[in-house]
């Protein structure tokens, strides 16, 4: 028989029974205490650390930890094996907590006028001009229907459908066997006063609900980003286009690795896609729960939900193998799902509510960049734009109204925190601003003005520029040693730098920088701008065609231009061609929800797009290798730059 213990979390104080031999990683994860763990448990990373209060455990061999760390108790929760009875610390460092999770849409330009009504006199507009009519994916109309008499003997479920086509123009219309049982009582029952809810499923109208009286006044649906990162829920009425609650958290398949291709790799273990599926559905089902709560809102009476998300997560939230994604030729199941039951995911909303997934064009340019395209309005274009997606990837779009090229920018997940000693994602106590004072001084700002925990992405940028300007670094990235500071040091590891003491932190440790980390950081900045130099390059164009440049996702939030373009990971363009254009994913969902032909016009957008593969493009990997210096290899590149 297996021996059991009991493992206590602190300082949440809860408890779960494992067997022995279990990880520390797995316990929590039974326990619902979500370690900060970026490699998904394979013990590569080093950010589960954890302390061992009392208690035993069997911990493999890390360079992760020092000995003095050891000594203290840390050990890394995946590599510790349950030996009896244990109390663990969880430090704040290591405890998800939901980031600065960006759930507003942003300045979109085709936002304020996207989802106006159509009226007829726009029929002449122009492509800029044009809006979208609103229509949502399901919609509920009242009747009062003429009861069946000698001279109207037409049959229960046709008399409906007559009904709706005095209103609508509708060829094709079907029913399911299960309303279709339940008609003749309802019709009966109410006195042939009622409300049918339609739903657009794949070229056709269903009637998918028949309900006594007049429910028309409310309908609800969800637009959702399955980011890979962070999961946001807006709960809309589909009737006033207004939000009514918008929620978000962190995705709780965090728990099996920080990126996609570590999801990837779990998925294909026994059960593993099962639990990623599980994962991502208990994340959306759980903030829906809190919209509801919130607004009062019947959960029968939201009807729809559309979603987006790049390719893997899109495949793991209806449950469909991702295996293949990431290996060559990096082919999907599919980037077209067709409208299904939300039921079928197991989303909990109106049980025969329906489901549409945003289609992607690529293994790694999904519906979430697709859904950006639409939000930001860059298929209605001119002149020559680009969108950039900075999350635990990079994706760019170019072109304009005529024409679309993708690519994905491989950079990793540096900027949420992977591979920095320090790094994290834009959670309460993260550095998103830095600078550095006379005597190396240094002031920061910090989300949530909390005492500094580590630093994210806007933070790294910042401080890069920060270095080289104050000559802490050079133009290779390499630190200067005969700087006369305490803040740089010598480790067994190599130099490092203090951005904050140990007393000054919120994780009771310094918060520094490594050679290592400034590495990285270098090469996750090149990856994105020899990502979109060489997509320039290979149309034949130059930075000075670009009018316009729209930056999307939480990343953008809070960046610097000027200080990302100082270290090259921008290009060298007019400050005012930026835009920040706030989580485009998510507006995108929300415009496709509050409107059929938005969705439509989203399919159209990623049947246009071109996807160039960069991962063995050798002039990508020659643009990567040259952008590695601070700003560029060839100062021509950012004449700004140029010093006098």
């Amino acid at each position: 028989m297996t021996e059991k213990y009991t493992v206590t979390f602190q300082p949440d104080n809860r408890q779960v029974i494992v067997e022995k031999g279990e990880t520390v990683l797995n316990a929590a994860n039974k326990a619902g205490i979500y370690v900060h763990n970026i490699c998904g448990g394979d013990g590569i990373c080093g950010k589960c650390r954890v302390i061992i209060k009392s208690g035993d455990v069997n911990t493999e061999p890390t360079h992760f930890l020092k000995r003095e760390e050891i000594q203290k108790g840390y050990a890394l929760a995946c590599t510790s094996y349950v030996e009896n009875d244990l109390v663990v610390e969880i430090p704040a460092e290591s405890k998800l907590e939901d980031e600065q999770i960006l759930v507003k849409e942003g300045k979109s330009i085709s936002l304020d006028v996207i989802t106006r009504e159509f009226e007829p006199s726009d029929a002449g507009m122009s492509p800029t001009q044009r809006l979208f009519r609103h229509g949502p994916l399901s919609t509920k109309l009242h009747f009062i229907l003429p009861k069946p008499s000698l001279s109207d003997t037409v049959s229960d479920l046709e008399r409906i459908y007559r009904e709706i086509r005095r209103e609508l123009n509708v060829p094709i219309m079907q029913t399911g066997l299960a309303v279709i049982k339940k008609l003749s009582q309802t019709l009966r029952d109410a006195d042939f006063e009622i409300t049918a809810t339609l739903g657009k499923r794949n070229g056709t109208v269903e009637i998918f609900m028949i309900e006594p009286g007049d429910t028309s006044k409310h309908n609800y649906g969800l637009a959702i980003d399955i980011g890979t990162t962070t999961i946001v829920v807006q709960l809309v009425d589909l009737i006033s286009k207004k939000v009514l609650s918008s929620k978000a958290s962190t995705n709780k398949q965090t728990k099996y690795g920080d990126d996609v291709i570590s999801r990837m790799i779990y998925a294909g273990e026994k059960e593993g896609l099962e639990h990623l599926h599980d994962a991502a559905v208990d994340t959306i089902n759980r903030l829906v729960g809190y919209a509801v709560l919130e607004t009062k809102v019947n959960l029968s009476d939201i009807t729809t939900v559309v979603c987006a998300g790049n390719t893997t997560m899109a495949h793991m939230a209806l449950n469909v193998d991702p295996t293949y994604i990431r290996k060559e030729p990096y082919v999907a199941t599919t980037n077209y799902f067709p409208v299904i039951r939300a039921a079928e995911a197991g989303i909990r909303i109106n049980p025969r509510g329906l489901l549409s997934c945003i289609p992607g064009v690529s293994s790694y340019v999904g519906g979430d960049i697709t859904a950006g395209v639409l939000a930001s309005g860059l298929f209605l274009e001119d002149e020559l734009a680009i969108l950039l997606d900075v999350g635990t990837n990079g994706e760019v779009v170019l072109g304009n109204k005529e024409w679309l090229v993708s690519a994905s920018c491989s950079a990793g997940p540096c900027f949420e925190g992977a591979g920095v000693k320090c790094g994290m994602r834009a959670a309460k106590g993260a550095v998103e601003k830095i600078e550095i004072e006379k005597n190396f001084d240094i002031s920061w700002n910090t989300i949530g003005n909390s005492a500094p925990r580590g630093i994210c992405g806007s933070g790294m940028i910042d401080m890069i520029s920060e270095f080289v300007d104050a000559g802490i670094i050079n133009k290779a990235g390499k630190f200067d040693a005969s700087l006369k500071t305490d803040r740089l040091r010598q480790t067994d590891e190599g130099l490092e730098f203090v951005i904050a003491n140990a007393n000054q932190s919120g994780r009771g440790q310094d918060i520094v920088i490594t050679q290592a980390d400034i590495t990285n950081i270098l090469r996750s900045k090149a990856a994105i701008f020899a990502g979109i130099r060489t997509l320039i390059i290979k149309m034949g164009l130059s930075f000075d065609d670009v009018k316009k440049f729209y930056i999307a996702g939480g990343f953008g939030n809070s960046l610097n231009i000027p200080k990302a373009i100082g270290i090259g990971m921008l290009p060298d363009l007019p400050h005012e061609r930026y835009s920040f254009i706030g989580n485009s994913s998510l507006a995108g969902a929300k415009l496709a929800l509050l409107s059929y032909d938005a969705l439509k016009e989203i399919e159209k957008i990623a049947e246009k797009m071109t996807y160039i593969e960069l991962s063995a493009d050798n002039a990508f990997m020659e643009e990567f290798m040259a952008a590695i210096f601070l700003p560029h290899t060839d100062s021509n590149l950012f004449p700004s730059l140029r010093k006098p």
